[in-house]
């Protein structure tokens, strides 16, 4: 049994996609490329099947975590969670105490997590800092730098 994840309805929906798009079309390539080297002739020099062998490996390798992922993830229901304290999926607001830079993070699960869209991964140094923190709260953060502290400004859903 592997380790539970939390997802959206929509990081959980873009797993199921990848995990299609692999058994179906990147499978099907492999497997081409595998004839196609094996037509060639001599299978103990032949670098193209070697290459598409190991690939072959690697692909089933990737796939066997996805399944093995989406068969461990729970989807969140965000109506039910709590808004008072720090969450997977909470929107938090933060006010860096040391410059006074305020930004605001959505916690997520590690496959969803997405800086340029403001998404952190639960399992990131700054995530796990705010976990369970509230409103007024100051978490103190330990990152490769240093330790950072920032104070809660808002908590939303």
């Amino acid at each position: 049994m592997g380790q539970i994840s939390y997802f959206t309805e929509e990081g959980l929906q873009k797993l199921k996609d990848e995990l299609k798009q692999l058994q179906t079309v990147e499978r099907t390539s492999i497997s081409q490329q595998i004839a196609e080297a094996r037509d060639k002739g001599d299978l103990s020099e032949n670098a193209e099947y070697d290459a598409a062998k190991e690939a072959q490996g690697l692909l089933e390798m990737k796939i066997s975590k996805l399944e093995t992922l989406i068969a461990n993830a729970r989807v969140v229901d965000e109506s039910e969670l709590d808004t008072s304290k720090v969450l997977i999926l909470s929107t938090v607001k933060l006010k860096n105490l040391v410059n006074g830079a305020s930004m605001e993070y959505t916690i997520v699960s590690e496959k969803e997590a997405d800086i340029k869209q403001k998404k952190i991964s639960v399992e990131s140094p700054i995530a796990k800092g705010l976990l369970g923190k509230k409103v007024g709260d100051v978490a103190e953060v330990q990152v490769p730098s240093g330790k950072m502290k920032f104070e809660i400004l808002e908590i939303k859903r």
